[in-house]
């Protein structure tokens, strides 16, 4: 399989229309318009898949289906190692065994280019893919639930004291985000990184949200007497001209530490107040399947659950 690199199929893509629609982050909401989705996060995007420099198409060992894989960079440059995110498979009437078989044989293909490591977030519906690639030594590492809060009707507290995080606080807000261990986020649950490694790779994710660098605002507690050791970062996409109920900010990543127990519901209200002034209608919020405290967040502020995803990973 080394070396093959072949065009889309645009017969397989139209097979896995309905699964590849479910790669959208908003395809649960009913207001938004599913042919755009498509285009953009689903069949769109597998049609296009291999055009952008990392991505590439691979064919399926023993089936007519194929892997749309994409080698990513930066995440390569920081681990010391190829590290790779499938964005899906490509079948059609494919038997069971012989899509496991597939599987193994993209981990065969990837170890035969040295060490690597991969990854996919796969939606709960796909369960053909699912079983595949547990069936092929893929490990699931993972289940995120995706929810959302329609902004109008969330049911706020009163206003809690926060502010924006300073340029000068990104190493401090580094610090909380690696000493807020979560033992079943993604990088904390897969043995290939290890708690130290998982721990700095999130204290480096925290600090590039103060930077700016793919973060549009980071909250902090603004109370007297209180010392920060909570934040809460938000990326926002704007409204699109001429789709009504789009836009949306969504929570990037959040820790509180015990100094600032209680914290979150506070930040996570804040951040719906705050999409409220900027006139966008949701805010979407993941979290682990086991993650019970954001589960009470959700509830309290009318947050509803729009899907479930599974992450998978094989390393060599």
């Amino acid at each position: 399989m080394a070396g093959q690199i072949v065009a889309v199929d645009a017969a397989l893509v139209a097979a896995r229309a309905e699964v590849l629609a479910l790669h959208s982050p908003t395809h649960f909401l009913r207001e938004l318009p599913p042919v755009p989705q498509q285009q953009r996060y689903g069949t769109g995007a597998a049609l296009a898949f291999g055009r952008q420099s990392g991505e590439e198409v691979l064919p399926m060992l023993g089936t007519a289906g194929q892997w749309l894989l994409q080698h990513l960079a930066w995440d390569s440059d920081y681990f010391g190692t190829p590290t790779y995110r499938l964005f899906t498979g490509l079948f059609a009437e494919a038997e069971s065994t012989k899509l496991a078989k597939a599987a193994a044989g993209l981990r065969q293909e990837l170890a035969s280019r040295g060490p690597y490591y991969a990854f996919s977030v796969v939606p709960a519906e796909d369960t053909r893919l699912l079983q595949a690639l547990t069936s092929g030594g893929w490990q699931l590492i993972e289940t995120r639930l995706n929810f959302y809060c329609p902004v109008a009707a969330a049911p706020l507290p009163p206003p809690a004291p926060v502010r924006l995080a300073r340029p000068d606080e990104a190493a401090a807000i580094g610090r909380i985000a690696s000493a807020a261990r979560n033992d079943y986020d993604r990088f904390h649950a897969d043995p290939w990184f290890g708690p130290a490694r998982a721990d700095a790779f999130l204290a480096r994710y925290a600090e590039a949200a103060v930077a700016g660098t793919y973060a549009d605002a980071v909250l902090l507690p603004d109370a007297p007497d209180l010392p920060v050791d909570a934040f809460l970062a938000i990326g926002d996409t704007p409204a699109e001209a001429g789709v009504p109920g789009s836009g949306h900010s969504r929570v990037l990543l959040t820790a509180v530490g015990p100094a600032n127990r209680g914290w979150h519901l506070k930040l996570v209200a804040e951040t719906v107040r705050r999409a409220a002034a900027l006139s966008l209608p949701y805010v979407l919020m993941t979290t682990q399947a086991t993650n019970k405290a954001v589960f009470r967040t959700c509830e309290k502020l009318g947050f509803r659950l729009g899907s479930t995803t599974h992450v998978l990973a094989c390393s060599g």
